[in-house]
């Protein structure tokens, strides 16, 4: 599976999860998460960073022109859309996205189907906030194209493999506190993973 780790808010932990592996990385641009990052802020992490790596841009209820001048200034390569929005945004778009489905029941899942997209547990806040998804929901389901995220952490993604999932996506499973990674569990996160 491929992993992202989400909420990179230092260019030490950009490289930690790097080195361990990781295909992505997440930068939150919403102001009212606790791992939010400025544009300045994530395009000196980013314009150091190696190639090959995607360098994903996390937004909640925003503009089209926002998400594109977000990434194109910071140096994004890939807009997650936490919110419901129109074909109309999703036509606006001049950078690529995955959309991100908040699951609440089991058939949530099969939204989007023929797109790669990202499940997360639905709550009242955006970003799963640490909370698991019914890992039932995905048994004969084709998950090929689902990035599972929602409270995963180097001692249960092991137990994911079996689905097939396209990849999977952490944040406070791996961090020290909101926004600080812990180089240890990043590379058991992303060793359990591969």
């Amino acid at each position: 599976m491929k992993t992202k780790i989400c909420g990179i808010t230092s260019y030490e932990d950009a490289m930690v999860a790097i080195n361990a592996g990781a295909s992505a990385l997440g930068f939150v641009f919403y102001e009212k998460s606790p791992r939010y990052i400025t544009i300045s802020q994530a395009k000196k992490i980013i314009k150091k960073l190696p190639p090959f790596v995607e360098k994903v841009a996390l937004f909640v209820n925003e503009e089209a022109q926002i998400i594109n001048s977000t990434c194109l200034e910071s140096g994004a390569t890939l807009a997650q859309l936490h919110f419901e929005a129109s074909q109309k945004l999703y036509d606006e778009l001049k950078v690529p996205f995955i959309k991100v489905i908040r699951a609440k029941e089991a058939k949530d899942i099969l939204q989007f189907s023929d797109e790669y997209r990202l499940v997360d547990a639905y709550c009242e806040a955006y970003g799963g906030a640490g909370k698991q998804l019914n890992i039932e929901w995905f048994k004969n389901t084709d998950c090929s194209k689902i990035i599972l995220a929602g409270g995963l952490d180097a001692e249960n993604v092991a137990s994911l493999k079996k689905y097939g999932f396209y990849g999977v996506d952490v944040s406070s499973g791996v961090e020290i506190s909101h926004g600080i990674k812990n180089a240890k569990k990043v590379k058991e996160f992303i060793i359990n993973a591969s």
